[in-house]
């Protein structure tokens, strides 16, 4: 069965990749055409996102690299930057 959610309480969700790792935080839904188009994705100090890109505040992730949303936010791993081995 098909449910749905108030973009209200999808703001702050935590997501993670299909592999499991913490990607980061739900800041906000962008919007266009009344359509989630993106989604504004906060780094943390422990998320995936800031180990890939260092110093970076968040990115916009488009909505279509999203698999589900529940508790959690669900991502497609090859929407996440890989990791250089510096």
């Amino acid at each position: 069965m098909l449910s749905t959610k108030n973009l209200s309480s999808v703001q702050g969700l935590s997501v993670y990749t299909d592999a499991g790792e913490f990607f980061g935080i739900i800041e906000e839904a962008i919007l266009h055409s009344n359509k989630v188009d993106s989604w504004k994705v906060r780094s943390t100090s422990k998320s995936y996102l800031s180990k890939a890109m260092p110093g970076t505040k968040g990115v916009i992730l488009p909505h279509h690299h999203v698999k589900a949303i529940g508790d959690v936010v669900l991502i497609s791993r090859s929407a996440a930057p890989s990791i250089s081995e510096d």
